[in-house]
């Protein structure tokens, strides 16, 4: 998933429509089952028109801006790609981010994965050698890091800090098609969003570096890079305050 902005420079923020996700005042915490109970709320004003930020599919069904199936016990990953736009109010949403909470607040990158996108999935989306592997060798471990090093960036405040949100700008969300960057599937993408916390009442944020589409749902690609600096976990972009997110092109 190479970035088209090699630099990792990023365009100008935009003011546009988000999908706000804030957690809901009744029913906060982490129940003994260890689910997260989460409420989301959208943001105000009407939205820019999808067309101006979707690519055509060069093949197949063109994008829709249908919500995705609803929750199976099947592996989504294990069924055929879908051009439904992913809403931030399904359950499988709501459940993801939890989970990514859940594994950033603990420290146990283990827990984050759902929230990850699918290995079989992936397996379909790539028109490479031995993508399986790349999967489980280099995007999932990259994933873990990030998970691990977004911990870190908390310390000594993780169980203090509480979720407020993820920001994801419904604007920025493009489709990939069929052909580009070793893709035998079209996906929507979408950069940047922002995982919104606090720590007694101090509100920070760091950003998803990438959430690409699966059926219909938003599944984390990269966490903390795109284009990494080295080894070792990355925290994308962490800073005081809810900050905002920003467009890129992707593959």
């Amino acid at each position: 998933m190479a970035r088209a902005d090699a630099g990792g420079q990023r365009k100008a923020r935009r003011n546009r429509r988000r999908s706000v996700l804030v957690l809901s005042a009744v029913g906060i915490g982490l129940a003994a089952t260890g689910v997260l109970v989460v409420a989301f709320t959208g943001g105000g004003g009407s939205p820019p028109t999808l067309a101006d930020h979707v690519a055509p599919a060069t093949t197949g069904a063109p994008p829709t801006t249908t919500t995705g199936p609803p929750p199976t016990t099947t592996d989504p990953g294990a069924l055929p790609q879908t051009s439904a736009l992913p809403t931030t109010t399904s359950p499988v949403f709501v459940a993801n981010m939890a989970a990514l909470w859940d594994g950033v607040s603990t420290g146990v990158p283990q827990m984050a994965v759902p929230a990850f996108f699918p290995e079989a999935a992936y397996v379909q989306l790539k028109a490479i050698p031995g993508a399986q592997s790349d999967f489980t060798g280099r995007l999932e471990a990259e994933y873990e890091e990030d998970v691990s090093a977004a911990h870190q960036l908390l310390g000594s405040r993780a169980p203090m800090a509480k979720l407020i949100g993820v920001d994801v700008d419904s604007a920025y969300a493009h489709w990939v098609p069929i052909g580009t960057c070793y893709n035998d599937v079209g996906y929507f993408e979408v950069p940047y969003s922002r995982v919104v916390y606090s720590v007694n009442g101090q509100v920070s944020s760091f950003g998803i570096a990438s959430m690409i589409s699966w059926r219909g749902e938003w599944y984390i690609v990269h966490l903390g890079a795109i284009l990494r600096l080295g080894s070792g976990g990355e925290v994308d972009d962490p800073r005081p305050g809810p900050g905002t997110p920003t467009y890129s092109s992707t593959c």
